[in-house]
């Protein structure tokens, strides 16, 4: 079924709610075998409702609507539909039932617009709503079938696993199965990524192969239908062994894993312990490892200095390094490093030093990082950066580099 998720509210354009409600629905169909091939989020205007339900109707077999099903002036989501529909909408007696017990037993007035939650349209099937007021319905229209849901998402989602689900289940029979896995890489450009991999890329047909860029790194989302679950799966594995061919040395896991919890898995397969010497960071690089369940067993700690007196006084940083080189230098994160790793007693130390911004500093411009790396009785390295943005933004990117560094050294 070709399928589209409709959310009503000026709420979710104004950005003061979320429309998690279409990502949860996509996510619960595409396991069913079910397209969705639009996301809608439209405005409480009459007009623009009923403009959105009648495109809707004119391009998918299945529509799904969330919000607008309360009691104020503003939620006009059946009042839309009814115009699309042309249907009496009718007030379900369980419903209002419900509606009336509730403000008896809480002994609370009931305006007379709380009818309007009780309304359906007579040829619907109507879904007792146990988390709320409103009931769900679902409706033909045409070759259309329409599903009405509250807006609260655990309402949406009661209203949805319990009737929904098994009703798609039930009455329409899938003969494919679409299955997802995003790819997830790091170290490697968008661009280069796609001219690697662009033979498969022109190719594709069943596989599909979406590049996904995000903030330092590159995902790929490859997604297979096939008669089977298990078929289709197949297919990807296939598809991603080719992939693996190509790209391989940059590729750290897939779907949910993060990098950082790649390398939190690194360091303990090989039993190593990790700290750091941080400046403008401010302790985030280990603040996003500690996060992380089972972080102590790879975390001994680290050091947060932020002026040059402290690194001096904290990190021993020899005052005459710093007079001649400066601390945001290849010298100055070399010591940091150093030092740090015979304090924290530790494998593995990274240190940052740079320029955040929003002003130059020791005659470096904003996003000139220095960041250090050392592992074991290895010569440390250090690799200065320039990354783009303002002040929050290159503290971000010079963490996840650090965590792509890290990576790269201990996968090998």
């Amino acid at each position: 079924m070709r399928a589209e998720i409709i959310g009503v509210g000026t709420e979710l354009l104004l950005g003061q709610i979320a429309n998690t409600n279409a990502q949860w629905i996509s996510s619960r169909l595409a396991t069913l075998g079910h397209s969705v091939y639009h996301h809608t989020v439209v405005g409480d205007n009459l007009k623009r409702v009923t403009d959105s339900f009648a495109l809707a109707e004119s391009r998918a077999d299945l529509v799904i609507v969330t919000g607008g099903l309360g009691p104020t002036e503003d939620d006009l989501t059946l009042d839309a539909a009814q115009l699309v529909f042309d249907q009496e909408l009718v007030e379900h007696e369980d419903s209002m039932e419900k509606i009336k017990s509730y403000y008896q037993r809480n002994q609370k007035f009931m305006s007379e617009n709380n009818r309007k939650q009780a309304r359906v349209f007579e040829s619907a099937s109507v879904f007792q709503n146990l988390e709320g007021m409103a009931p769900g319905q679902l409706v033909k229209h045409e070759d259309t079938l329409w599903v009405f849901l509250p807006g609260v998402p655990r309402e949406m989602k009661y209203i949805m696993d319990e009737y929904i689900i098994p009703y798609l289940q039930n009455n329409y029979h899938i003969e494919s199965q679409i299955v997802s896995e995003m790819m997830r890489f790091i170290g490697i450009g968008e661009s280069d990524l796609e001219t690697k991999l662009q033979s498969l890329i022109r190719s594709q047909t069943n596989p599909t192969i979406a590049p996904l860029a995000s903030e330092g790194e590159v995902g790929l989302r490859l997604t297979a239908t096939g008669e089977s679950t298990e078929q289709a799966k197949e297919k990807i594995l296939s598809l991603k062994t080719e992939i693996l061919a190509h790209v391989g040395k940059y590729y750290y896991g897939s779907d949910a894993i993060t990098i950082e919890e790649k390398v939190r898995d690194l360091l303990k397969e090989k039993s190593l312990k990790i700290g750091s010497a941080e400046s403008f960071t401010g302790g985030r690089f280990l603040e996003r490892l500690i996060a992380l369940p089972g972080a102590s067993s790879v975390c001994q700690g680290g050091y947060t200095v932020y002026t040059p007196e402290m690194k001096e006084r904290i990190l021993q940083v020899p005052k005459f390094l710093i007079k001649k080189y400066g601390t945001i230098s290849h010298e100055c994160a070399e010591m940091m490093a150093l030092n740090a790793q015979a304090n924290l007693d530790v494998d593995v130390v990274v240190s940052f030093t740079g320029v955040a911004g929003p002003d130059a500093s020791e005659g470096h411009e904003p996003g000139t990082v220095f960041i250090g790396l050392q592992i074991g009785e290895r010569k440390p390295e250090v690799h200065k950066f320039h990354f783009d943005g303002g002040r929050e933004q290159v503290r971000v990117r010079a963490v996840k580099k650090a965590y792509e560094m890290i990576f790269h050294r201990l996968k090998n």
